[in-house]
């Protein structure tokens, strides 16, 4: 934990009940919500889901209570979820009319809405709901962990212009945002009030002086440090090389997908990965970088790749049930079943809380 930190919660008065996690690497970080994203989309078993949507949100709050982070939203993340889940079972519920649990019936000559509305249809909604929330929670672990610099770090420098773009576009909100109440302020101090359309007038003439001369100052920087110039480099290679390789990840997929060969593909999809992998090497050894201050990899950033590992192994290899991860409550409400190998497994996600 970083000294100052560690002062700024002495000072305050903040107790902890247990110290902080440690700085995670954010490749890391990558790999675990890479495991959230293929967990919720690979399963719909609602017992799955709920683990998971647990320690996702022991993990959030493992990094938003115990260092004292603001809490900046218009929901609550409990209000979202459950508003979210309750869309999604609504949604379902007026598309699809297929169960044997009837709840009532519309008139069929509502376009849409007319029919069966049904408890399956419900039920399944709900799961989508939950399947989003999860991701939901996710990223919102990865917002507070992670700062968008080190995020952008992780693009490859064969997009260095675009990961420049990337970087300016990601700061304007919050420049103008942070702009608008300054203005408020401002206005608020001469007595200036927001009643109607006509008194934000003297808040968007400011706003949009501000945007143009912030926007012409950036531009002025970057052609001052020479951004996007110099002599033409031969990029033809690199460019034949990530085409070569998409051409054969497509034709390796079409080959698995409809012409069943399995080898073959296999072998085509790997090749073509290398492929595309070598040709954005290539074409990034044209934009050297160096970093002020690099990110530590440490044992307890393996140890969170190995969990998250081991929770989407448990998903995608057919070592356990893995009927238990399809559960479709059509065409009537049945009990899902549960692998308590796929649930420990599915622990290896505590990992960032726990380091």
């Amino acid at each position: 934990m970083d000294i100052s930190v560690k002062g700024a919660l002495v000072q305050n008065g903040m107790q902890a009940a247990s110290y902080p996690p440690r700085s995670i690497h954010s490749m890391a970080w990558m790999a675990w919500i890479a495991a959230i994203v293929v967990i919720a989309t690979l399963t719909r078993n609602p017992f799955y889901l709920g683990l998971m949507i647990a320690i996702a949100a022991f993990v959030r709050w493992r990094w938003t209570t115990q260092l004292a982070l603001p809490q900046v939203a218009l929901l609550s993340p409990l209000r979202f979820s459950l508003l979210v889940v309750a869309s999604a079972a609504l949604f379902n519920m007026a598309m699809v009319h297929t169960g044997s649990n009837v709840l009532f019936v519309l008139p069929s000559w509502i376009p849409l809405l007319g029919g069966a509305w049904t408890l399956e249809a419900l039920v399944y909604g709900a799961l989508n709901g939950v399947a989003l929330v999860s991701l939901f929670l996710g990223f919102s672990v990865l917002n507070h962990a992670t700062s968008v610099r080190s995020l952008l770090r992780l693009i490859p420098r064969a997009f260095y212009p675009a990961a420049v773009v990337t970087s300016i576009a990601v700061s304007f909100i919050p420049t103008t945002l942070q702009q608008i109440e300054q203005i408020r302020e401002a206005q608020a101090v001469r007595g200036h009030r927001l009643r109607g359309v006509r008194s934000w007038l003297p808040l968007t003439i400011p706003l949009l002086e501000g945007g143009v001369e912030r926007a012409l100052q950036l531009a002025e920087a970057m052609t001052a440090r020479g951004f996007a110039s110099g002599a033409p480099v031969q990029k033809r290679w690199s460019q034949w090389l990530v085409l070569a390789g998409f051409v054969g990840v497509v034709v390796g997929w079409l080959l698995q997908i409809i012409w069943r060969q399995q080898e073959i593909g296999i072998a085509l999809l790997v090749l073509g990965t290398l492929l595309v992998l070598a040709g954005l090497w290539r074409a990034g050894r044209r934009h050297p970088h160096t970093v002020y201050r690099a990110e530590r990899w440490q044992l307890h950033d393996w140890l969170v790749v190995l969990g998250a590992g081991v929770a989407v192994v448990a998903y995608l290899l057919p070592w356990f049930e893995r009927e238990t991860l399809f559960y479709y409550p059509y065409p009537t409400l049945t009990w899902p079943l549960f692998d308590w190998r796929i649930g420990l497994a599915t622990l290896g996600l505590l990992a960032p809380a726990l380091s």
